[in-house]
């Protein structure tokens, strides 16, 4: 056998170099390039590696650990998990910060690749800077905090360790089924240590992504269960985009005459005008896709996972409601004691469609009408105009018509959420890609959103992680490249906590539009507050008042000069005329990242259209709000499925 001496990170760098993707007949290289942040635990050992053996990859400098690696997770998403970034740190404080991201990575279903630098093997050093001592263990590092948040974890403290653990990490990182964060943590000693790699082990390595059919069993189960049914109803999940199951989706609604709505993730599978499209289902879902999910007999979930959010915490179906699951993971497939079809989308509903000809549903109208009503209210949302007037009062209750109208003193502005968003969608160009994740917005993005073409939204919503909108759009733009624009729609919130990618932007050249609406709270979580009997508490972002709670003005922060201070184009809209303004002249700045500081109302984002979340209230409380809220909570578990 030959062999070639090199160092572990030297071979690690080899090996990323030479691993290929295969699918549908395309073959590809699966690493891009690496978001890198040196230092000690990465730079001399990892670091000199890359120097030296890093011929294809593409290396980016991170600004913060947890936005690069989510950068990574937004460019695997958008290349439908078919290519990846790989995301290197430090050992303590900056391996830490990416253990967010790897939440965010396994809980999407996304491959990624994390190498963390760790504590030396040898022992002989310790305590290193950086490092987390247990007195009870001296084989724990932050590293193990990695443990809970990925798919794959190793942790390589000898060279010869690097074979079995990389084709473990990417035998996951390849499997539909069970992809998510991989862990790979590298103690910096073993870093530099040599050894005799077989030259096989560093060869050209291509990754087969296998398409799982279905059994002809599970098939005819599914077929059975839906010609039983009368008015089923589709779940277009994020697998259907992963598979490519595009085409076949949209054959099987048209010609068996079942509507479908849509999860976060499967969302712009198809386009938003199909006669079929109910649109958002479930907590951040809109009426159409509520109403109908309500009455219907069977729902068939094509790739998707169920969370809480999806299923309304699982009152949103009938209680005796039946379930048909396509999905490449059996753990998902059995979820709500469906049928399973453990299968590849792509190849299992062609064939479902098959054993079901002549099958039509029994709606009737219902559909169509549906789609008009929410289409009616779409043009309300568009247009909603705030009035310093007691006629908003009740629109809006007291409470909130309070907060609207001191922001609204505070800071001169009087636009409102859904009527920006809406502004700023009809204004975007075909092939546009918007990226979201936390707050308010995925709320009225799934529910108003009107996608500009296929596969042109990438919402992370499985683990809702401020912080990614940015970071994100800056890891779309590398995967889509610079001919079509891509929009992070963002909250001050979430900006506040993460946007240090922003300079990674601004240093590769790379355009993204930043379009972040300030309502000076964490509007969505203070909703959550006081609709369940709350006083409000550290979700406002107000000053200090003279009765020493945070009750003051309204902070009025010019974001638009923070992003211009790090090189990009910044405008600031505070009214409808501004926004229309900024975003044209937005779309003719070129190689620079834009900023659109948008004030916009609080309490102005879309309502829950039907849909119930649980989120534990209070059974014991001095206060009537809570004691309300805690019987609706009762009512609604009553109805609720329980499993």
């Amino acid at each position: 056998m030959k062999t070639v001496r090199l160092t572990m990170a030297q071979a690690l760098v080899r090996f990323l170099e030479n691993q290929y993707i295969a699918y549908d007949g395309i073959e590809q290289p699966f690493v891009r390039g690496l978001f890198i942040i040196p230092g000690h635990g990465n730079v001399v050992g990892l670091g000199q590696a890359l120097i030296q053996e890093a011929k294809r990859l593409e290396i980016y400098q991170g600004k913060n650990e947890q936005g690069m690696a989510q950068a990574a997770v937004a460019f695997a998403k958008q290349q439908k998990r078919k290519q990846i970034c790989v995301a290197t740190s430090s050992i303590g404080p900056g391996a830490a910060n990416m253990v967010t991201a790897c939440g965010t990575a396994t809980s999407n279903n996304i491959p990624l690749l994390v190498l963390p630098g760790d504590t030396y093997a040898c022992r002989q050093p310790d305590p290193v800077l950086q490092q987390v001592e247990h007195t009870h263990s001296m084989g724990i590092t932050t590293n193990d905090a990695f443990k809970a948040v990925c798919r794959y974890w190793d942790r390589i403290v000898r060279p010869e360790q690097l074979m079995s653990a990389c084709l473990n990490a990417f035998r996951t990182l390849t499997d539909p089924a069970n992809t998510g964060a991989v862990c790979l943590a590298m103690p910096q000693d073993v870093e530099g240590e040599a050894y005799d790699y077989p030259e096989s082990f560093l060869a050209k390595r291509v990754w087969r992504l296998e398409r799982r059919p279905a059994t002809e069993e599970a098939l005819r189960d599914a077929a059975d269960a839906i010609r039983a049914a009368k008015k089923p109803m589709l779940v277009c999940g994020g697998g259907v985009r992963y598979s490519e199951a595009h085409k076949e989706f949209r054959e099987f609604a048209e010609k068996t005459g079942i509507p479908f709505g849509e999860t976060q993730a499967g969302k712009s599978a198809l386009e938003w005008t199909h006669p079929l499209n109910l649109g958002g289902l479930g907590v951040t879902g809109c009426s159409a896709a509520n109403e109908i999910a309500k009455d219907a007999d069977l729902i068939i979930g094509v790739g998707t996972r169920y969370t809480d959010f999806t299923t309304a915490s699982k009152s949103l179906f009938r209680d005796d409601a039946k379930f048909v699951n396509i999905n490449v993971s059996d753990f998902q497939a059995l979820k709500l004691d469906a049928v399973p079809v453990v299968a590849d989308a792509k190849m299992a509903l062609p064939r479902l469609l098959e054993k079901l000809e002549g099958y039509q549903t029994a709606y009737t109208t219902e559909i169509t009408d549906a789609r008009r009503k929410w289409a009616q209210e779409l043009v309300r949302l568009d247009g909603v105009e705030f009035e310093d007037t007691d006629e908003w009062r009740p629109i809006i209750n007291d409470a909130n018509y309070a907060s609207a109208r001191r922001f609204a003193h505070d800071l001169s502005a009087n636009l409102c959420q859904t009527t920006a968003l809406g502004a700023i969608n009809a204004m975007m160009e075909p092939g546009d890609v918007a990226i979201g994740a936390a707050g308010s917005l995925p709320g009225d993005m799934q529910r108003m959103f009107r996608p500009t073409g296929i596969d042109t939204y990438n919402m992370e919503y499985g683990y809702s992680t401020m912080g990614y909108e940015i970071a994100g759009a800056l890891g779309v733009k590398l995967a889509i490249g610079d001919e079509r624009e891509v929009y992070s729609f963002c909250g001050d919130g979430s900006f506040n906590m993460l946007h240090s990618e922003l300079i990674t932007a601004v240093q590769e050249r790379k355009k993204i539009i930043v379009c972040l609406f300030d309502n000076a709270s964490f509007g969505c979580i203070n909703n959550l507050q006081v609709g369940h009997g709350n006083a409000t508490l550290c979700t406002e972002l107000r000053s200090r008042g003279a009765d020493g709670a945070l009750s003051g003005k309204f902070l009025d922060i010019n974001y638009a000069q923070v992003a211009a201070s790090y090189g990009c184009v910044a405008y600031q809209a505070r009214t409808m005329g501004e926004l229309k303004e900024a975003v044209e002249q937005a779309k003719a700045v070129k190689g620079c990242p834009v900023l659109i500081d948008i004030k916009v109302l609080p309490k102005t984002m879309t309502d829950g259209y039907g849909a119930w979340w649980r989120v534990g209230d209070t059974e014991v409380s001095e206060f009537e709000g809570n004691r309300r809220a805690y019987e609706s909570h009762l009512a609604h578990v009553k109805d609720a499925r329980k499993y």
